[in-house]
């Protein structure tokens, strides 16, 4: 059984549809990335497996048909999509989304915390901090800093760190990578590898193809809001239409 099992989802906003019949799987263990061109759909299909569409849809953002989402969605053999996003979290599927996000006023260490909020014990707690801060060291270096003072790519480790303090059994990760020095770019792939080198699954949005396919065990083509290709990195660089039509390559 798929660790994450995603069946003919669709999202239409105000009646454009951002995706049609999306299916994708997510084994335990597994690495999956997803790729595509830039307006693919590929943060509003995160955003729909995390629950994020779904509040947009309830809440008063819109009116009654503004936002609509059909397909199914299961996590660990339940169906998920329509449980409210904190409970989606609550199970363990976590979602770092694009454009890092920090507790601005509040330290590195705070920010931390706080994504530990859900931890059984204080050790419990400390055993997740010891272990962010070992595949993060320059957040340990930058416990006491105030976060909005961070660099943007030192943000953006923040970010992923926090989400990993949720003790995640999925960690979906859209654009990491994004305005982020090559340096930085590098330090931070190589925590995410470790992260699933631990045993966390990894569900990977990057614009960054070729760092995607040396990192993920398979992969999903995304173009106008459909799956048009899966499979190795290996299978899909061979393939000459997808390389100069939807990779960029």
């Amino acid at each position: 059984m798929p660790l994450l099992e995603v069946r003919d989802l669709s999202v239409s906003y105000d009646k454009a549809q951002i995706l049609s019949g999306v299916s994708l799987e997510v084994a335990h263990g597994e690495f999956v990335g997803l790729v595509g061109p830039n307006g693919a759909g590929k943060s509003t299909l995160l955003r729909a497996i995390s629950g994020i569409v779904q509040f947009e849809a309830r809440s008063k953002r819109g009116t009654a048909g503004d936002i609509v989402l059909e397909g199914e969605v299961r996590f660990a053999g339940e169906r998920i999509d329509a449980l409210p996003a904190h409970e989606i979290r609550m199970r363990g599927l976590v979602h770092c989304p694009e454009r890092r996000r920090p507790f601005r006023e509040l330290t590195v260490l705070e920010n931390l915390l706080a994504g530990a909020f859900l931890s059984s014990s204080r050790s419990e707690t400390q055993r997740r901090l010891d272990r962010t801060f070992t595949l993060f060291p320059r957040l340990s270096e930058r416990k006491d800093q105030i976060a909005g003072t961070l660099s943007g790519g030192e943000q953006q480790m923040l970010a992923t760190a926090r989400a990993l303090m949720y003790e995640a059994k999925l960690l979906a990760i859209d654009e990491p990578s994004l305005g982020l020095a090559p340096r930085i770019r590098e330090e931070l792939f190589s925590a995410i590898g470790r992260i699933h080198a631990e045993g966390v699954p990894v569900l990977l949005i990057e614009q960054e193809v070729g760092q995607v396919f040396r990192m993920a065990d398979r992969n999903y083509v995304l173009s106008q809001g459909r799956i048009i290709a899966a499979g190795s990195g290996a299978s899909l660089m061979a393939d000459q239409t997808l390389r100069a039509g939807y990779l960029g390559l």
